[in-house]
């Protein structure tokens, strides 16, 4: 009995152990992977944005952006500096 006792405990330790083995790897080796994804893609969708509101400016139109309740209409300013030069004939 005491000897089956002992192999019990033994058998819960040894699943402990390998339970915080498999606990530490996914803290040290598949969260840091799966962060930096994040961060990678977060990362890439600011570039997107960025660029898709540089080349809508671009066209000469007006690019609203709104956040909350507060609008800001964007416009290249070589848009602005064309529409002020006079017309040379």
């Amino acid at each position: 009995m005491a000897k089956e006792k002992s192999r019990i405990v033994i058998l819960v330790l040894v699943f402990v152990i390998l339970l915080m083995g498999v606990f530490m790897a996914y803290l040290l080796l598949v969260r840091p992977a799966v962060t930096g994804y994040a961060v990678r893609a977060q990362q890439q969708g600011v570039e997107f944005a960025i660029l898709s509101i540089m080349q809508q400016a671009a066209t000469c139109q007006q690019v609203p952006l709104t956040f909350g309740n507060q609008t800001i209409n964007l416009v290249a300013i070589e848009c602005l500096q064309q529409a002020q030069q006079p017309a040379v004939e």
